[in-house]
């Protein structure tokens, strides 16, 4: 029982530092049905991952962040319904495969803005 905490203290605490390393915003484009459409990520430091995502003229906040070594994965609920983002990162980029609200899958690649 001891060991499961340790693990679970050890991974939220690994999880917090990559979400503090995280914090900025990124920025990038997906072909989508509709065109080029340009997304806006902006992650927030503190106890876990939390921020925005700006996909073309829609904004919405981060829920259900999950976070393992390199790989990231989210969710946005927009008014259309849910967008979830399932990736990795890197220093500076972030790859995500994005599956729209009607079950549709986009490649996203997002830079760091400095």
């Amino acid at each position: 029982m001891k060991l499961l905490l340790i693990i679970a203290i050890v991974s939220l605490v690994t999880f917090s530092l990559n979400a503090a390393e995280l914090a900025g915003t990124w920025q990038g484009s997906m072909e989508t049905q509709m065109g080029k459409t340009d997304v806006t990520i902006t992650l927030t430091q503190g106890a876990g991952l939390a921020g925005k995502v700006k996909v073309g003229d829609f904004e919405a906040s981060i829920e259900k962040a999950q976070g393992d070594g390199n790989k990231l994965a989210f969710e946005i609920n927009i008014e259309h319904g849910k967008v979830a983002f399932d990736g990795t990162v890197g220093a500076d980029e972030m790859k995500f495969t994005v599956t729209g609200t009607q079950g549709d899958k986009y490649s996203l690649v997002c830079k760091r803005q400095k």
